[in-house]
């Protein structure tokens, strides 16, 4: 099996090393404990190297029919001593380690969650969450093998090889040190030009199997669409192309691993070989005696194993190095919004908003928003309408601050809210969204996301309030009742009350309503309206609305078209203008007397 063109590896060792620098800080967290385990682990070389040196001079001895029998008794206590403490020495180097692989491991697992919450809302858009939990699992998995096999395998088998290396050359013909190196050499170019050419495979395998992945966690997420339209077995044909390109990238590791495994067996067979016809015949010869033969053998066995071992630990840290590469990868992502070096926190009271002549597109060749122009003073409500499509979310995505305005300016209480810290903005904005998605928990937890340390009484008057306490109540678990993922074992109604008691208790000065009610029916719409304009009292409110209905009481009403505002005043003066809103509201109306429940 021969590659078609050899890979450029230069980038991907210039990665390597920066990932491997990167984990140096988590190291350094317990320094005391890297260097007794690097101590522990010299002592187990030692002790490793020492054992076929008494073992030659038991033979030696018992050679010799003549010698006092306590000498080869001495050197068999002395041999099974040093055995034990080869691995003894070992097992505590481990259980000493242990504690700052698994910290790396957790630090790096929480930077990564972190940064991930700290990306724009443009980079969750075109994420794919099945990949990306995906990357994070190997990635993590990867740190706790690197760490371990790249202290602890490839450090003590090079000097091991180093140690039998100069006992060697010091205590024999100078062929034996030059065997070994010429077959440690052989081992070593060929185990690294066939593990480069593997990574190539191996990477392929990774991005596959995170495309599988996502493939399969998109479609069991939207679980309700597939049965809708009778796709299971589109679905499932999807999932096995992706898993047949898999196969095919996994038969490829396989052989060429057997032809790796086979090439390192081959040289080392002769580099065993070549040294035990030559020890042989030092014993012919006389100047070896039957112990220095048997020494040589054990060398050999002893450097057999962990040279094949290390061929296998290169394998297995150039994979977990492959597969930290996309998780660290993630850590490069830029964050598109980031705080102001010097920014400050909002100082809130009661909300004055601004947007001042704001111009923002998603893409340099999609424009949302032209011009945009309007205050919300401190305590008013403003109400935004218009045709889907018209630019309305993206006031209240702007406001968040989950994308930057591309001109103009957003302002609250005369700050810039790209001066401020995100934390403190959206801190003070609370939201009740058209599309309430909930966490895979219980009613009570979702609501108590809104200000997780609330008091439990708190918790119930905000349910109380968003009029889904005497439901809850009604339900065998009450409040402890499972809710599903993304909530979908309730209704979009129920969904849309948790969403609104949610904002209740966060409490924040500056509200917004986008379509709170559109999943409601008009009893429950009407229900649930006045306490929404009772929250909505001395609060900076904006609410975006398609049913005119409910906007009807705000100071003022905005009617965007196409990213701009066309028109502007209250529900009066909006009639009275006969333009854009008054032909919504006709149309509304007449829709509302050819569907009642509208």
């Amino acid at each position: 099996m021969r590659p078609s063109k050899q890979p450029d590896t230069s980038n991907d060792q210039r990665g390597d090393w920066q990932t491997l620098r990167s984990l140096l800080p988590y190291l350094l967290e317990f320094k005391w404990r890297v260097a007794i385990a690097l101590s522990l682990l010299v002592l187990s070389k030692l002790a490793n190297v020492s054992v076929p040196l008494v073992l030659k001079e038991i033979i030696d001895a018992l050679d010799k029919p003549q010698a006092a029998l306590a000498v080869p008794v001495f050197l068999v206590i002395g041999y099974g001593v040093l055995r034990l403490f080869s691995t003894l020495f070992g097992e505590l180097r481990d259980a000493v380690f242990a504690k700052a692989t698994q910290r790396a491991i957790r630090r790096v697992a929480l930077q990564v969650f972190e940064h991930l919450h700290s990306l724009s809302l443009r980079f969750h858009l075109d994420r794919q969450t099945g990949g990306v939990s995906r990357d994070i699992e190997r990635g993590t998995r990867g740190i706790g093998f690197l760490l371990n096999f790249m202290l602890f395998n490839i450090l003590p088998t090079l000097l091991e090889i180093g140690l039998v290396a100069a006992i060697l050359f010091s205590k024999y013909d100078i062929w034996f040190a030059a065997i070994t190196f010429i077959t440690l050499l052989v081992y070593i170019s060929f185990t690294l030009f066939v593990t480069e050419w593997r990574m190539v495979v191996r990477r392929s395998m990774n991005d596959l199997d995170s495309k599988a992945n996502s493939r399969a966690i998109d479609s069991l997420l939207n679980y309700e669409t597939v049965k809708y339209f009778g796709n299971e077995q589109y679905e499932a044909r999807r999932y096995d192309e992706n898993m047949r390109h898999w196969e095919v990238a996994a038969v490829r590791n396989t052989t060429s691993l057997a032809y790796l495994n086979a090439g390192q067996s081959f040289i080392v067979a002769i580099g065993i070989t070549a040294l035990m016809l030559l020890a042989a015949d030092e014993v012919v010869k006389g100047t070896m005696t039957l112990g220095d033969l048997v020494l040589v053998n054990v060398f050999m066995i002893q450097l057999y194993m962990p040279l094949h071992f290390l061929g296998f630990v290169y394998r297995e840290i150039r994979h977990a190095l492959a597969d930290m590469e996309k998780m660290f990868g993630l850590l490069h992502e830029h964050r598109e919004i980031a705080d102001a070096p010097d920014a400050q926190v909002l100082s809130v009271g009661k909300a004055d908003v601004r947007f001042e002549q704001v111009d923002f597109g998603y893409a340099p060749d999609r424009q949302i928003l032209f011009d945009v122009s309007f205050a919300i003073p401190a305590g008013h409500t403003v109400a935004v309408v218009g045709a889907s499509g018209a630019g309305k979310s993206t006031l209240s995505r702007l406001l968040f601050r989950f994308y930057d305005v591309g001109q103009g300016r957003i302002l609250i209480n005369g700050q810039d809210i790209r001066l401020v810290t995100q934390a403190s903005l959206r801190a003070a904005i609370g939201i009740v969204p058209q599309d309430t998605v909930l966490f895979n928990d219980t009613i009570y937890y979702n609501i108590a996301y809104g200000r997780p340390d609330a008091a439990h009484e708190e918790i119930i008057a905000a349910a109380q309030a968003a009029h889904i306490h005497d439901f809850v109540a009604s339900l065998p678990q009450g409040y402890e009742t499972p809710v599903g993922e993304r909530g979908l074992k309730l209704s979009g109604g129920e969904k849309q009350r948790v969403a609104i008691a949610r904002a209740i208790l966060k409490n924040p000065a500056i509200l917004i309503f986008d379509e709170a009610t559109s999943a409601l029916d008009s009893k429950s719409e009407k229900a649930i309206q006045a306490e929404l304009h009772a929250i909505a009292q001395n609060r900076t409110t904006l609410i975006i609305a398609h049913r005119l209905s409910t906007v009807v009481d705000a100071d003022q009403i905005l009617v965007m078209d196409k990213g701009r505002i066309v028109e502007r005043g209250s529900h009066r003066e909006l009639l009275a203008q006969n333009m854009l809103y008054a032909q919504m509201w006709n149309l509304q109306k007449q829709e509302e007397k050819v569907h009642p429940a509208y």
